[in-house]
């Protein structure tokens, strides 16, 4: 919004002067709020447009071409920001400087030749030079923009389009009107109301991208807070030395009133306390450790494994035949027969199980059937009796 009128307006002053500082102020909120550079480089762009608005009035207001210098140094300088601020885009860092520089390097040449364009064609050709690179200034930040699926960023970019069209409008319409006297500078009158008003959807849908981006960035939060909770959920019902699910995870699956619609095995290790006495908690330990590794790459995903309490453990096998999972855990026990300890070589692990069907009945009471069978069976093995299958599940 140069300083449009045939003579010093102050009325379009104000206009144009109020209009920056208001855009400035939301993008400067905008950075304080998100610390995003392109809106930091926005902010700074409309303070050089309110230096460029109140040196252009002195320059109509005088006539004093000595003023036209300062005028397009400022001008210039808004163009560099806001090429800045496409080259920076959404990021968080500003690391095109080199193109920054360059830019500034060539502003005593743009200066010089703004001044020529002035001696030799009039304030008009720097009118229509200047609409012309205003126009591309926008349409490159909206061409640099990511797309993204928000009204707000859609909003942003689609004015952006909107005002690097009613700028290359302008380039035009002064090339159309040269040599027309003043007719230009009356146009441009009425163009200091529409570029102010173009201004305002800009700003105001930054405002909406903004208020998106934060909606998006609570959901994000309210989904990374539900992972933490079941992650945190998971870890209080797992057992923290074998990494099966715990005793009370237990007794909450036990409790619900759906049931289960598989068998249930239960076993533990009949030489545990030996062991222990043996070699020391620590190698007992380990033991546990490794059968927990042991169970949890022996079941299926649906399948689930607890560790009931000590060295005894519940396994649920889910939508299974009780002989198919008699059949799984004597793969177990097979496994546990060459079960090594680090500094200990083999320690053969002898292992005890019992399962029950819990189809059609409480998981409870498939629970307590399965226990039985296991102690019946190891009541067997230590008679020495020769070993029953059909006693380690009913």
């Amino acid at each position: 919004m140069p300083p449009y009128g045939p003579v010093a307006d102050p009325a379009a002053l104000y206009i144009q002067v109020t209009g920056a500082m208001l855009f400035g102020m939301v993008f400067l909120f905008l950075y304080s709020q998100s610390r995003v550079i392109y809106f930091g480089l926005w902010a700074i762009a409309w303070v050089l447009r309110i230096m460029a608005a109140i040196l252009g009035f002195e320059l109509l207001r005088t006539g004093h071409p000595a003023w036209l210098a300062p005028y397009a140094t400022f001008e210039f300088a808004f163009v560099i920001v806001l090429i800045s601020a496409a080259r920076v885009g959404f990021g968080s860092s500003m690391r095109e400087w080199r193109t920054v520089l360059r830019l500034i390097a060539i502003l005593p040449m743009f200066v010089a030749l703004v001044w020529a364009c002035r001696l030799i064609w009039g304030i008009q050709a720097y009118h229509t030079s200047q609409a012309a690179v205003l126009a591309f200034v926008y349409i490159y930040n909206f061409a640099t923009l990511p797309k993204g699926k928000g009204m707000g960023l859609r909003a942003f970019r689609f004015s952006l389009l909107l005002l690097a069209a009613a700028f290359l409008e302008q380039t035009v319409l002064f090339l159309f009107l040269h040599g027309e006297g003043t007719g230009w500078m009356r146009y441009l009158q009425h163009e200091t109301f529409a570029d102010f008003a173009l201004h305002c959807v800009l700003a105001f849908s930054a405002m909406a991208m903004w208020s998106e981006s934060q909606i998006g960035r609570i959901h994000e939060v309210a989904v990374e807070l539900e992972n933490l909770r079941r992650d945190v959920s998971q870890l209080r019902d797992l057992d923290g030395l074998t990494g099966l699910l715990n005793q009370a995870s237990l007794e909450r699956r036990v409790e619900q009133p759906d049931g289960f619609p598989g068998v249930v095995a239960v076993c533990d290790m009949d030489n545990f306390k030996d062991v222990n006495d043996r070699h020391g908690h620590l190698v007992g330990d380990e033991i546990l450790r490794n059968i927990g590794s042991l169970l949890q790459a022996s079941i299926r995903h649906e399948d689930e494994a607890f560790r009931w309490g000590g060295d005894e453990f519940v396994i649920l096998f889910r939508n299974q035949r009780a002989d198919v999972a008699q059949r799984r855990m004597g793969e177990i026990e097979a496994r546990l027969r060459g079960f090594r300890v680090r500094g200990y070589g083999v320690l053969p692990i002898s292992f005890s199980w019992g399962v029950a069907d819990a189809h059609d009945r409480p998981l409870r009471e498939a629970l307590d059937e399965a226990d039985h069978n296991m102690y019946a069976f190891k009541r067997q093995r230590a008679a020495g009796l020769p070993l029953d299958d059909s006693r380690r599940m009913r």
